[in-house]
Parts: C-alpha cells; structure tokens; sequence
C-alpha cells in the first residue's frame, strides 16, 4: 500500500491532469523516499498512458462520510498515478469504478456508523466514519482542523463542515494557487498542494460554491533525503539523512523500512526521529546491510491536526 518513489524524483514535480502521479500518498500520509532506479516523475506523468485498472494498489477514501451525501474517493498505481478503470467495492454492497481521473463519485450510506471499502481483486480494506447529517450543517462552510505543519508533496488533510462532496467542486487555493482535491465528502477534504510551490508559509482558501471560509495558514515543508543510492552490501552502516525545508522548527519524523530482506532499521522496524531544528534542520536514520540489494525507506511526517491559525 506504499508508493515508492526514486531519489532523482524528489526534484521535478508531477504534471496535474488524469495521470497524475501522486508519488507518495499511501493509506496513511506520508512521504516516501525510495532509493531506486526509476526515471524522473515528472517525465512519467507526461510521457506514460494511464495505469491499467490491474495496477491499482492505493485507495484513498475520505475519513468522515455525510449520511445520504455525495462523496469523492480516488485510487492510484504502486507509482502514485491516478488510476481510471477500477472496482471499488463497499461493505454495504455497492460497487463503483473510477472514471478517467482516477476518482469516483458516490454516495455514503444512510443507516451506518462505519464504512469499509476494498479495491476490487485486491487484499486490504479502508473505512470511514458516516456522520449524520445534522453533526455536518451544510448551509455554512466551516474548517475545524487541519494540520499546521505538511509536506509538499503529500495530501493536505482538512476536517469540517460545508465542502462540496464532488472533488472539484471545491477550491482550494495555496497562495491562490490551485492545489488539486483528491477526495471530498461534505466533512473532509484530501488535497494535494501545487507543484510550483516554494516551502514555507501558505495561506490556504477553501471555497464550495458560494461558500467561503476565511483564510488560514499552514506551513508547507519539502522532505529532501540525503544518502548514498549505491546498493547496500552485507554488515554495511548507512546514515540516511532527511533534510526539512520550509521551517526552522522541530518536526517529528517516521521511518519505515519497507525492504527487510535487505537492510535492517537500526532500533526496529519503524523508528521515529525528531528534527535538528534550526537553518539546518535534519534527521537522521541508519541502516545496516543484510544482503545485496536497493533499499527502500518510507518517512512520514508526524503532524496532528489542530484549529486552523488565522
């Protein structure tokens, strides 16, 4: 359910149409840093046809449903390519399948409190709160939490009230730049900022109809990873080192080894690293080789959400 992405495509930034590749958007947010030999992500989105509906692997479904209203919800290849053609299947019974931009359109169930959804053929599910829809008052627009600190290039998460449930209905805008929704319901937003984005500061509008809300800040951070690309050899120490962009604060950070059979995380499977802070603000993780071979490490950036700051 990770999607890995290569050293060299830490640099150029996808094109956003129906084949846009969301290199690191898994089941959880997270950035994932993989050091493989893969051509650049902005040359696969313009250069490659859309995955074929067998290549889904990630789904991605809005975290809280409106009982009885329409939803988004999005699917995408081990790449992080949008993903048109696919079955998605719900616990409730309802099947439906994405459309050229790799989302689909639904609408959540009326008499239940969790919803479950799987990729049709494929293992794992994800679920859903369902929420009435008098604790979702849609005549105003609202956001009650969204995480003050996010990557660039993973998914923005807003909670509230009065979105649209139809993707791009809404606008969401960084520095009023257009950022590209993912998935919607009338409670959630998932929403990829946009590529030309420097780090830092944003301040970001939400927008439905004629509903508005007023502007907030969150403060966008690039993940850059530092570290040799040369396979690991057997008994070998590497330092992986994540350079943070954007801010001088502390962040926490989560590493995932994703390749076992090759490396092993020094301190565990999952180990998690606060920040250096400052101008140079880094962490650091270390592996040792177990064979020959391409190592592949997620990282995740930890952040709760919280009141949006005006």
């Amino acid at each position: 359910m990770f999607a890995p992405l290569s050293l060299t495509a830490l640099l150029p930034r996808p094109v956003l149409h129906y084949n846009l590749v969301v290199p690191n958007l898994a089941i959880f947010s997270r950035v994932l840093l993989a050091l493989l030999f893969l051509p650049p992500l902005g040359a696969v989105a313009s250069a490659q046809e859309a995955p074929p509906a067998s290549a889904a692997r990630i789904l991605l479904l809005p975290r809280k449903l409106v009982s009885g209203e329409r939803a988004t919800l999005a699917v995408l290849d081990v790449s992080g390519r949008l993903t048109p053609g696919v079955t998605v299947e719900f616990t409730d019974g309802d099947k439906f399948t994405t459309d050229a931009t790799g989302r689909a359109l639904f609408v959540a169930p009326l008499n239940v409190e969790k919803l479950y959804a799987s990729i049709q053929g494929r293992p794992g599910r994800v679920s859903s709160t369902v929420v009435s829809a008098a604790d979702s008052p849609s005549t105003t627009l609202e956001v009650s939490s969204v995480p003050r600190l996010a990557s660039l290039s993973d998914r923005v998460e807003i909670s509230g009230h009065g979105f649209c449930g139809v993707a791009d209905a809404n606008r969401v805008t960084f520095d009023n730049k257009p950022g590209f929704v993912l998935t919607a319901s009338p409670a959630y937003l998932a929403v990829l900022p946009p590529p030309d984005l420097n780090p830092g500061p944003s301040q970001v509008q939400v927008v439905c109809g004629q509903k508005t809300v007023q502007p907030f800040i969150v403060v966008l951070v690039s993940l850059e990873l530092e570290a040799s690309s040369a396979p690991l050899t057997p008994g070998e120490h590497r330092t992986l080192t994540v350079r943070v962009r954007g801010s001088t604060a502390k962040v926490s950070l989560e590493a995932r080894n994703l390749a076992p059979e090759v490396a092993d995380l020094q301190g565990g499977v999952t180990m998690r690293a606060v920040s250096s802070g400052g101008p140079e603000n880094a962490a650091k993780f270390e592996l040792i080789g177990k064979q020959h071979g391409n190592f592949v490490i997620s990282i995740r950036l930890l952040a709760p959400a919280s009141p949006p700051r005006l």
